[in-house]
């Protein structure tokens, strides 16, 4: 029964499921090799190394996991600075550029520096694009219309702390599972990543599980034949859309 299991066999399930992971996924992201399977089952020790990595991508507390405190969640340095960063071959820092496909697993790889070399990059000879980390991100979805459609790339510059972040920008944000562009709010609860498209609800985020952020500076488009539109003009329209829709399905 589960309830025989060690506690931190119990707790390192429960954060799995909380976290909406699948064994393999989770695998991964604490860098296991093979399934987890058999942690869970309480007939593998749960390694040193997986603890380690739960405190450093999620902030869990290991005296938490173990049963010895009611704190879950340690409050570990601000910073959401880059973990890597990649040279051209004169040792100089270029742009990474990270496509959709490969954002999928962006939030899993922070560290990874072999992973980062898989990367296309490109460099910038503008003085603005100097003395600091710049990163290319591919948009997807539509969430940020009218001012960025899907496909497009922007680039972003590295922050250094969430407290330097204001309403009025863009950012980039790296979740511990996800990449999204976004502006951010901040609350008396935590964080609200907000949508341009007004048909998207705020995303309510902690700061612990913000990795990274990015501040937009510039996008790289070919939508040039593509009408301006506003945002109230497309929001009308997709309701517009939406009703018609729902009245024919009514009529039926």
């Amino acid at each position: 029964m589960a309830q025989d299991l060690p506690i931190e066999t119990q707790r390192f399930k429960q954060l799995r499921q909380e976290l909406s992971l699948t064994q393999q996924a989770f695998s991964e992201v604490l860098h296991i090799k093979g399934s987890i399977a058999d942690i869970e089952r309480g007939k593998t020790k749960l390694p040193g190394a997986a603890v380690a990595r739960l405190l450093q991508t999620y902030n869990i507390n290991p005296l938490w996991l173990y049963g010895e405190s009611d704190q879950k969640h340690l409050e570990l340095a601000s910073s959401v600075l880059p973990k890597v960063v990649t040279l051209d071959g004169t040792s100089n820092e270029n742009i990474a550029m990270v496509n959709v496909k490969a954002s999928a697993g962006y939030a899993h790889n922070l560290q990874d520096t072999e992973w980062y070399d898989a990367l296309p990059a490109f460099h910038l000879p503008l003085p603005e694009y100097r003395n600091a980390s710049f990163r290319a991100f591919q948009v997807q979805g539509d969430s940020m219309l009218p001012v960025l459609q899907p496909g497009e790339w922007v680039i972003a510059r590295a922050e250094e702390s969430l407290a330097e972040l204001t309403e009025s920008q863009v950012y980039v944000v790296v979740l511990v599972d996800t990449v999204v562009v976004k502006k951010i709010q901040t609350t008396a609860s935590g964080l609200h990543l907000i949508s341009l498209n007004a048909l998207y609800p705020p995303i309510e985020v902690k700061p612990q599980e913000i990795r990274e952020v990015w501040r937009v500076t510039a996008k790289i488009t070919t939508n040039f034949d593509q009408p301006a539109t506003s945002l109230d003009d497309l929001t009308r329209e997709m309701r517009e859309g939406f009703v018609s829709l729902k009245s024919l399905l009514l009529k039926e």
